[in-house]
């Protein structure tokens, strides 16, 4: 496992980490003893990172992921989110929906809380209610570090110039046929400090040959035009751009924390032993970049 420190916030962390949508069973049925066995082996393995929110199985990510970590809390680094998509994000439900996930998570503190898709809120009520609350929070000891998490980058570095943040998540925006995060945003946070989670680098299932259900047809089938450019890197196994998509991410050292969600031993198995340091080959990923400069795969 390669480790390095998360921006300014001075946290050693993995480079992979354990995203917490799957362990909900968002994506597929799982029990509680299955989550256990993976994060303990996850764990095992040198991840120390992970990543989950209120809205993942409508809290079960974080009380299993409580219920697993009963005597390792100090061993990992947890980041959840405030507040959800079917809830306000004033200030007293921001302070709720905080002091909820820390009784699920069975933890005094949290690592590192973050806005979650700040897109679908004003940024006036961002700006006025929430992160008071969370400022609020992080006096009282109840948080750490504050996070912002969006899909959408011209609105990320926004919030980022806001200098309020230590940390920011986006997702399917540095991947093998959306790398555009790395044009103004890396080299934003490279700048000031702000430590850097990818998320979704298998473009929400579109590089691991099995797409989200919920994904729009347009999507889908421009996706499956830039994938098969993609042809040169493909690997003989099933889903054969998982690793070179894993390896794109996990080898940028502008990237602190490259999550993996999933409920699998196996797939977490393998997404495991692609943390050896090893990326594309230059010329390969001189290729990515040229195939898709600018090219967003969503609005």
């Amino acid at each position: 496992m390669e480790y390095t420190t998360f921006g300014k916030t001075g946290l050693k962390v993995s480079k992979l980490g354990l995203g917490g949508a799957p362990l909900a069973g968002d994506f597929g049925k799982t029990d509680d003893g299955e989550v256990q066995r993976l994060i303990h082996e996850a764990i095992g393995s040198g991840v120390n990172f992970i990543d989950t929110a209120p809205k993942y199985g409508s809290g079960e990510s974080e009380r299993r992921i409580g219920k697993a970590l009963k005597g390792l809390r100090d061993q990992i680094v947890i980041a959840s989110k405030a507040t959800r998509f079917d809830m306000s994000y004033d200030y007293e439900t921001t302070i709720r929906s905080v002091e909820e996930s820390l009784q699920r998570l069975e933890t005094d503190y949290i690592d590192i809380l973050q806005i979650h898709d700040v897109e679908t809120q004003s940024y006036e009520l961002i700006m006025n209610e929430t992160i008071p609350a969370l400022e609020k929070l992080r006096q009282d000891g109840k948080i750490r570090f504050l996070g912002v998490s969006t899909r959408v980058l011209p609105l990320m570095m926004t919030y980022m110039r806001t200098l309020k943040f230590d940390a920011i998540q986006f997702y399917a925006r540095y991947m093998l046929i959306d790398h555009t995060a790395k044009d103004e945003v890396m080299p934003l946070a490279n700048k000031l400090g702000i430590g850097v989670i990818n998320g979704s680098v298998l473009g929400l299932g579109m590089l691991a040959d099995a797409p989200a259900h919920f994904l729009e047809e347009d999507v889908r089938m421009k996706s499956l035009k830039q994938i098969e450019q993609l042809a040169f890197l493909r690997k003989t196994e099933p889903k054969g751009l998982v690793e070179p998509a894993m390896r794109f991410s996990l080898s940028n050292p502008d990237i602190h924390i490259t999550l993996t969600g999933t409920a699998s031993l196996q797939s977490l198995r393998t997404n495991l032993s692609f943390c050896d340091g090893k990326g594309l080959e230059p010329e390969e990923l001189h290729k990515v970049y040229g195939l898709f400069q600018g090219q967003a795969l969503f609005d």
